[in-house]
């Protein structure tokens, strides 16, 4: 930065002729770039020794800017020195572009440092995805503000006046795209409120949603179903409507009701015994929760209990599993007692028609007809 400095204040007193200036600007850019990629790489080797990633990730985030910057403001110092050759007015908007390019230089940092710790973070998959990802967009925002702001103070604007301006666009913007705050504040809801984050099966009973959280947006978040169609739903919509999270259960529930035949009316209570007995020895099956297994109703044809408990994992798959395994024990169960489920089953009554006695049937006389 030193060498910048000089070539700013004495590139320009070189007695030769201005594409001498130029040529030997240039020259100079090109071995102070080879200096930092030098010094960077010098830099990689030793920052890959220690045990801290935050200095890797700042040399990352510096690499390409200071890159830049090597021939941004030499090459503005170049293009000075062949206007004022050329024209003869003043020149003063050039400081002011070095100033934008150091601002703009400092600010491409910051978010590539951002963006850089964002995915540093992630990799480690000790955090909370949509909360890294909610703060990362914040601090992003944040500094692109403070570089706008920079940017306009530096073009000579009041940023009192910009600020006055501001409230005053800002009813105009906000009426006009109000769908779209919306979805901005929407989306702020979500992050404050956590609902949900990526990764959760969510569902709504108000809207055919249903699927795994694949991003959440400033303005949308995207959902992929079961069949692998992505959903784009507006971050407003989920302020109106319910939302289950499922993958937040604690535990899922197994009820099923069960028939055992007329036959086997006897063999019931021993059945059910044994039904809960094996449930609460069951593994899988979380005891501290409600566990029910009551002869419950005489059906058309069985005579039905059910069983009503929750099992200790919310996985899917692993669930089925699960209740798989309890409903096959629960099967060998009756089958233990000579007993069997019921199926429907209809009994027809059929009853002999009787008919009179013909012998006994009285004679009738055919009316006279006169």
């Amino acid at each position: 930065m030193e060498i910048l400095k000089w070539l700013n204040t004495h590139a320009i007193s070189i007695p030769d002729s201005w594409n001498n200036s130029v040529l030997f600007i240039t020259l100079a850019s090109l071995v102070i770039w080879g200096i930092w990629r030098l010094l960077y790489s010098r830099l990689i080797v030793i920052t890959e020794k220690t045990n801290v990633q935050w200095d890797n990730l700042l040399l990352h985030a510096l690499k390409t800017p200071i890159s830049t910057l090597i021939w941004c403001w030499p090459a503005t110092i170049s293009f000075g020195l062949v206007l004022e050759h050329h024209v003869e007015s003043d020149l003063n908007w050039l400081d002011t572009s070095k100033r934008l390019i150091v601002v703009m230089i400092f600010i491409w940092i910051l978010l590539r440092l951002i963006n850089n710790i964002e995915y540093y973070v992630l990799s480690t998959k000790k955090k909370d995805e949509t909360t890294v990802q909610a703060i990362s967009k914040v601090a992003k925002l944040f500094f692109l503000i403070i570089g706008l702001l920079t940017f306009l103070q530096a073009f000579g604007l009041s940023l009192s006046g910009l600020l006055t301006f501001g409230g005053v666009g800002g009813l105009i913007v906000g009426l006009a795209a109000k769908d779209l705050l919306s979805n901005f504040f929407g989306g702020l809801m979500i992050y404050f409120d956590r609902p949900f984050k990526v990764g959760d099966w969510i569902r709504s009973p108000d809207r055919d949603i249903e699927g795994t959280v694949e991003r959440i947006g400033w303005r949308m978040t995207i959902i992929r179903t079961f069949d692998k169609r992505p959903l784009y739903v507006p971050n407003s919509v989920f302020s109106n409507i319910v939302v289950e999270n499922p993958s937040r259960m604690l535990n899922r529930r197994i009820y099923e009701t069960i028939g055992i035949r007329y036959d086997d009316g006897d063999k019931i209570p021993s059945i059910i015994q044994d039904v809960k007995v094996m449930l609460e020895t069951h593994p899988d099956i979380d005891t501290n929760q409600t566990l029910i297994v009551n002869f419950n109703q005489f059906g058309p044809s069985s005579l039905d209990f059910f069983v009503y408990t929750f099992t200790k994992t919310v996985n899917w798959i692993r669930y089925h599993e699960v209740k798989q395994d309890v409903l096959l024990k629960i099967m060998a169960i009756i089958h233990q007692y000579d007993a069997d489920i019921a199926f429907p089953t209809q009994t027809i009554k059929l009853q002999q028609e009787t008919r009179p006695n013909p012998e006994i049937i009285p004679e009738t006389k055919a009316p006279d007809i006169q």
